[in-house]
Parts: structure tokens; sequence; C-alpha cells
């Protein structure tokens, strides 16, 4: 058996160096925990970017994938096969739309969605060819693919990857007079939006926004469009973060947590008049729709209706906030998110910050990733007890005050 750092060398030797983990060498995961190659436990404070919201390796969702691979893995859409039509039934009639479209990775959904904001653009709105835009948010994560860093406004993302994409207008998050001016633009298609900006710091914008700039993009006939593959399913408290607001986009983006991190699985959700516009040909995937992410998704919208996930994130996310911001320590600038989608603002205090932070909290048994350096993400799958979360957040607790005792 290799040991952590020969494991941790070996990437190192033989991978791209696109990432900078934490150095835990994972071996093992169920429900809110994970261990390490050497056996020691840890809480999973980012259930994979938001991915593992039903737990590690839950069993039902696990159970469907070998039964499925049992039988059939992968056939293309050249031919049918008997899980595609049942899952696509089974999601839009979950979430309330005409139609479905499966790919499998969050970029790629995000990909769909643009090219059907588009192609619904020239043949529904009538914008002339090649003209349409589309409005996005600065400090806007949506993945890494040439298209979507060339509206990126991270130059990590972005630096290096051009020539650009064009066809995209940044504006200001959270800020309606912003979007209004935008929407002046008769070549403007679509909107697409974070409800909250996750890989930004989980950055919640102010109570109204989202109905506000759903209701300026219907009045300028142009398309709401929500990424909700880190927001969605139940992360946020709600099964959309978008129905916080009672908000029904007009395109949904979903991904991650769609599988329950068993699997790859994504998507896009819209109604037929957006849907149809792309024709055989025009838009696939080898791998999207394939028999066993049709049954692994199915499997994981049933967990999360079951187990009333969305209920409990939205309980323990409120007792997860009240219990951090109680924390006496200059560390904690702000603490801020919904549901169990939350980040912790660090302030440095004497030359540690959340980086140090995060080795503590490994150190002490809880594992969570900063993101632009003076923020973490805390995201805990939503299968966590309020005990298992009390005694994580007791965890986190001593992780920050041994930097100012």
């Amino acid at each position: 058996m290799l040991s952590a750092q020969e494991l941790m060398d070996m990437e190192a030797r033989y991978g791209a160096h696109n990432y900078h983990p934490l150095p835990v060498v994972l071996a093992k995961g169920e429900g809110a925990f994970m261990w390490d190659v050497d056996g020691k436990k840890y809480f999973d404070f980012l259930s994979a970017y938001s991915a593992v919201n039903q737990g590690h390796t839950h069993p039902k969702i696990v159970n469907a994938l070998i039964e499925q691979a049992k039988k059939l893995t992968l056939t293309s859409r050249a031919f049918y096969n008997d899980a595609l039509g049942p899952y696509e039934k089974f999601i839009t009639e979950y979430f309330g739309y005409d139609k479905f479209l499966p790919m499998n990775t969050g970029a790629e959904a995000d990909e769909t969605a643009i090219k059907l904001c588009r192609k619904w653009a020239y043949n529904v709105k009538g914008i002339e060819e090649n003209a349409a835009k589309i409005i996005v948010c600065a400090n806007n994560f949506h993945g890494r693919t040439t298209t979507i860093i060339s509206f990126s406004t991270d130059p990590d993302a972005k630096k290096g990857f051009g020539p650009y994409t064009p066809g995209f207008e940044v504006i200001p998050y959270n800020d309606i007079p912003a979007l209004e001016k935008a929407l002046e633009d008769k070549n403007v298609a679509g909107f697409l939006v974070e409800p909250i900006q996750g890989e930004a710091g989980v950055m919640v914008p102010d109570e109204g926004y989202l109905k506000k700039a759903y209701d300026l993009c219907h009045a300028h006939n142009v398309l709401f469009i929500a990424d909700e593959v880190q927001t969605g399913i139940a992360r946020t408290g709600k099964l959309l973060a978008c129905d916080h607001e009672n908000v029904r986009p007009d395109i949904v983006i979903l991904g991650k947590a769609l599988s329950g991190g068993v699997f790859p699985v994504s998507g896009v959700l819209a109604d037929d008049e957006i849907m149809l516009t792309i024709k055989p040909g025009e838009h696939g995937s080898t791998f999207g729709g394939n028999p066993i992410a049709a049954r692994v998704a199915i499997a994981a919208l049933e967990v999360v209706r079951d187990e009333k996930l969305a209920e409990r994130a939205e309980k323990l996310g409120k007792i997860f906030r009240e219990k951090i911001q109680g924390i006496d320590s200059p560390m904690i600038r702000l603490v801020r998110g919904k549901g169990l989608l939350n980040a912790v603002v660090i302030k440095p205090v004497n030359g540690k910050e959340a980086w140090d932070v995060c080795l503590k909290m490994a150190e002490n048994g809880l594992l969570a990733k900063p993101t632009h350096g003076d923020i973490i993400r805390f995201a805990p799958p939503l299968v966590i007890t309020e005990e298992q979360l009390l005694e994580a957040i007791s965890i986190i607790e001593k992780s920050i005050l041994s930097f100012t005792e």
C-alpha cells in the first residue's frame, strides 16, 4: 500500500498541476464523513463543491449505478434506450418544465444553455444572425471552457487563454440598475446568473434581486437563465435557489448533486419554445443521457425528495450561521450564506490566513477549502444531522481560536 506522501508525489509527478489540494489523501466516504488512507476520519464540509448533497456513497444511488451497470452502460444517442425516456419524464415533472437536455458536466450544461439562448434569439426573438448578446455578472463562475472563461473576470481563469469568444456583456452582480441599462440593447438574448455566487465566496444577493431581474428580463423579452449547478438540488434550503423568490427561470442549468456525486450528470431544463429550437445534429454528447446517468439521477432526486434534504438544509443552515457568528475571534470578519451553503471571511491574525485555518481544521478532523484567499466555504452533505453539525462547529471554533489564544 502506498503512503499518503507517495500518492501525493505521484500526482505531482504524473498529473497536471491545475489544482492545489489540501495535503489529505482520501480513501473512503460515507454520509457526512470521509477517511484518509491512514484511517483518519473527517467531517466533509465541501461536499465536492456541493456534488455530494445526498452524502457519500448513498446506498440507494450507488445501487442504482451498480444495477444499471450490470445491464447496459452506453448506447450513445444513435439509438433509444430504456432508461432515458423515464428519466426525462421524471425530471421534467420533478421541476415543472416541458423538456430536458441531458449532458455530463456543469460546464457542458452551461455551454448548452448558451447555445439554446442564442438559437432562441435568432429563431424566435428575431435578432440578426451572430448579433445576440448574453449578459453575465462580474465574479461569475460557470466553468472553465474557452467560451465560459471568455466572460470570466477572474484573471487566474482567463489570462493566457485568449483570444476570447465574443457575445457577452459583464455587469456587476446584485445591481438592478446595471441590468436595466444593459437590457436597453435590443440584441440582448439572455441574462445568465448564479442565484448565489458560490466560487466567488458565497455572495448572496439582496432579497428581491432575482425577482426584479426576472421581471426586467421578461419585460424586455430576454431569457432569464439560472445556473443552479452549485446552488440547486436542495443546497440552499429550497429545491432551487430561485425558489426562495418564487422565480421560475426560462432555462435552468443543473449538475453536481444531480447524481449525488456518484457519476457525472448534468443537463438543462426549458419549455418547448426554447428547447425545440435545437434540431437533430445541432447539439449533443456521446455520454449525455446514458443509461447509468439516467438511473443514478432519478435515484439522487428521489433521495432529496424522500429525505426532505431541502428542509434539513434550511433548518441546519440557520443553526450554522448563528453558532459561527457567536465565535469570539478577530479572525471572523463576516459570515454569510443560505441553507447549507455558507462562507466565513477570514481576517489574517498573527500572519495566519484562511489556508492556515483549513490546515488546522483538517488536523482536527474537518475538511474545507479556501476560495479567493480569505474566504472559507462551508458546505457539508445535506444528510448531516444536527448533532453532527454541532460537533463539526466545535471543531471549526477550536481551530479558529487556536490562532488567537
